[in-house]
């Protein structure tokens, strides 16, 4: 079984759910999720550096990542994942080709 980070941008948050929880029953993967702000609350700035430092630790663990991409959209955070994974040597799968 191999392990994914899912990567996208968090307008995407109910879809990447989804889309985990359809890769994990559906293609047996072990699907690794960011944290979702469900409250919305404001964070700190300490508070998102230990979000992005927990995400890119996934990334490590991880034999590859997989990226929401809907209707084509990367943004600045999703492509800084996509190179950090390239440069480890991770597997990179996208949703939308």
């Amino acid at each position: 079984m191999k392990t994914y980070t899912i990567c996208g941008s968090m307008k995407f948050e109910k879809e990447m759910q989804e889309i985990a929880y359809y890769l994990e029953t559906q293609k047996g993967y072990n699907i690794l999720q960011c944290v979702y702000n469900v409250v919305n609350t404001d964070l700190a700035a300490e508070e998102l550096n230990n979000l992005v430092s927990a995400h890119y630790k996934k990334i490590d663990m991880s034999d590859g990542i997989y990226v929401v991409n809907i209707d084509g959209y990367i943004g600045k955070s999703v492509s800084a994942e996509i190179n950090y994974a390239k440069k480890t040597g991770k597997e990179i799968l996208y949703h939308c080709e």
